[in-house]
């Protein structure tokens, strides 16, 4: 149901009353809140709330009630819909499969099996790729393949599973560097995605930098999980990053990243590369503009999602 104007906590506690076994409030105007600060949880400006409820509930009584205790002459827009039984723990796997990113690097959920080998299957742009087009079909008794990197993540709470165009984006940079020996920043981790794909790459070592504590807590599970965890340094502050490194990767927003330009690039090492993400593309000349006096840049990469045009910028620092 459409929250329009009305109170979500209101809405909840009546859904509450009568049995809801879940609730999730999603975006119904597709107005994303890209990056709230830590600790925060802020509603879209059009809200829609889904209430999971047992066949046995009265939901003529449900609408009854929501009408009288909220004073509406009719409720928004709303939908009843029967679902079927299903085993939810897996049921999340079915939008994120496998997923292939460039030649070397797969991203695959922690429990999910790969796509049989040789059997040449696509994916849809999520399961059985990367975004957003690569065959399966590695050879080998690995069911990858042979002399591939694969990252097992759950991503908890945190941004970064591959299947949004900037991390996905990041993930393909990585893939075409040769990153034996070196050493990463990955400044804003989400989930740690990046930073464990360029361990697994070759990096000899990385640090995790999130100032969201849910981020941090995400990227030491996938570390461990994926048993690179004595290779990073996870920090939740950017002032608690020391020494310099030979890449640095920041998948954020357009806003901090011009904010911060200074800062990251003191920590990186002369000819050392560069790859920013979470930028809008209309949003690339100012980012550019803020690292002219230390990067010299490649040509933007662009990749359309949902209606939005994203880019990634990507160079080398110039030698002090």
């Amino acid at each position: 149901m459409d929250l329009d104007a009305l109170a979500p906590a209101a809405v909840e506690a009546i859904f509450l009353r009568f049995g809801a076994s879940s609730l999730t409030l999603t975006d119904a105007g597709n107005r994303p809140v890209l990056e709230p600060g830590p600790g925060e949880t802020p509603l879209w400006i059009d809200t829609r709330i889904t209430g999971l409820f047992s066949p046995d509930v009265d939901l003529g009584a449900l609408r009854n009630a929501l009408q009288a205790e909220l004073g509406l002459a009719e409720l928004p827009w709303h939908r009843i819909e029967d679902l079927e039984d299903r085993d939810w723990e897996r049921e999340w796997l079915k939008d994120f499969g496998p997923m292939r990113f460039g030649q070397r690097l797969w991203i695959s959920p922690k429990g999910s099996e790969p796509f049989p080998a040789n059997t040449g299957q696509k994916g849809s742009g999520q399961r059985g790729s990367g975004p957003f087009a690569a065959e399966t079909g590695q050879k080998g008794s690995d069911p990858f393949g042979v002399g591939v990197a694969v990252v097992y993540l759950d991503p908890g709470l945190a941004f970064g599973t591959g299947t949004h165009a900037t991390t996905a984006l990041c993930l393909e940079w990585l893939d075409g560097l040769s990153l034996e020996g070196k050493t990463i920043l990955d400044y804003g981790c989400g989930s740690g995605i990046l930073t464990i794909a360029a361990l697994k790459l070759g990096c000899a070592r990385a640090v995790a930098m999130d100032i969201d504590p849910q981020a941090c807590l995400a990227t030491l599970q996938n570390a461990v999980a994926n048993g690179v965890a004595q290779k990073i340094k996870i920090l939740g502050a950017a002032d608690e990053i020391r020494g310099q490194f030979d890449l640095i990767v920041a998948n954020i927003l357009a806003g901090p990243l011009v904010q911060f330009a200074e800062s990251i690039t003191s920590t990186l090492k002369g000819h050392g590369m560069l790859a920013l993400s979470g930028i809008l593309c209309e949003q690339a000349d100012e980012v550019m503009a803020a690292y002219e006096p230390w990067i010299d840049f490649d040509d933007p990469v662009f990749r359309e999602q949902d209606g939005q045009i994203w880019s990634r910028l990507s160079g080398k620092r110039r030698a002090d």
